[in-house]
């Protein structure tokens, strides 16, 4: 969701009042919720006229839907499969048509990555891998930062070579966090990890984090290390995107963050963004630059993480293509 949906969602939920309101962010995931609150948070005032036209415009939209399919489980799973491929489609499928309790996994999204990781810190690798890789990449790779080198490199290497996934995979896991975590159960193998999982979980790791962590699992296989440094996407990887895509990140980036993250960047990619800029912006950000003394390079690889999310959200909502360090696409 852009800043601008944010705004209107928040801007419908305070106009329905504090109990409706709780009863919509039950139904929305922690990340959501997350956004949304900080969205209502950061709100003063509003005009009359833009709570009219949000509240027009929801009501406009809510009156024309209607039931178009009979059985939509049906219908997703036939749609996905020819978008995605059945490998891609099965994936997702596996948690959107997954029935029963899930709260076992859902309760991690929504608890605290130290609380997470105590949870997990004396558990088999095996057992934290195949958790981790249901989880948020964010969420996961903020879980392993609580872990020490070794072990941090252990569950990375199971992550990285997890093979197979079973149909209840998500209800097994669910169990696993009763029974398994007590060392009372196997873990089922789930094609949720591999290579491209935890490239991205690595890449948004820490400052040396990631480096000490492809390390650790160099020292156990150079050729699956290797293979997760040519998924990686880093941030001078951003010189691969076409100008389209450089304008759509352009569109999500507030301009301290990118002012930040292209204080440490090679010229060629600061060439990159202002020439998809509009002259007066650019002339602003070269000043911006010019005029920004020294900064630790933790505060600059920072804000490139926080543009590499924005490159990968809007790569997994399919508005830009981006390629890894390899030849193969990395969506």
């Amino acid at each position: 969701m852009d800043e601008q949906g944010l705004n209107d969602a928040a801007i419908l939920l305070m106009s329905l009042g504090e109990e409706e309101a709780g009863e919509v962010f039950k139904h929305l995931s922690p990340k959501e919720v997350q956004k949304l609150g900080e969205t209502i948070a950061r709100m003063r005032t509003v005009s009359r006229e833009k709570v009219g036209d949000v509240v027009r415009r929801f009501t406009d939209e809510a009156a024309a839907q209607s039931l178009l399919v009979s059985d939509t489980g049906t219908y997703v799973r036939s749609v996905l499969k020819r978008a995605l491929g059945d490998d891609k489609a099965a994936l997702l499928l596996d948690r959107i048509l997954q029935g029963g309790d899930v709260s076992g996994i859902e309760s991690l999204k929504w608890m605290d990555s130290l609380a997470v990781a105590e949870l997990l810190r004396n558990e088999h690798p095996q057992i934290a891998a195949a958790i981790l890789v249901h989880l948020d990449p964010e969420q996961a790779s903020a879980i392993l930062e609580q872990f020490n080198d070794r072990q941090r490199g252990e569950i990375l290497l199971r992550i990285a070579t997890l093979e197979g996934i079973q149909p209840v995979a998500l209800k097994d896991l669910n169990e696993v966090l009763y029974k398994a975590l007590a060392g009372t159960d196997k873990v089922r193998k789930s094609s949720l990890g591999g290579v491209a999982a935890t490239a991205e979980i690595v890449n948004l790791l820490g400052s040396g984090t990631d480096v000490t962590a492809l390390e650790s699992i160099r020292e156990h296989d150079p050729d699956l290390a290797q293979k997760i440094m040519d998924k990686m996407f880093v941030f001078d990887d951003v010189m691969r995107l076409d100008d389209r895509a450089i304008q759509a990140v352009l569109r999500e980036v507030v301009s301290e963050t990118l002012v930040v993250a292209l204080k440490g960047a090679q010229p060629e990619l600061r060439d990159k963004f202002l020439s998809n800029m509009s002259s007066r912006a650019a002339e602003a950000l070269r000043e911006d630059l010019e005029s920004r003394g020294p900064m630790r390079l933790s505060e600059v690889e920072a804000q490139q993480k926080e543009i590499l999310k924005t490159v990968r959200r809007l790569a997994d909502e399919g508005q830009i293509a981006l390629s890894g360090g390899g030849d193969d696409a990395f969506v």
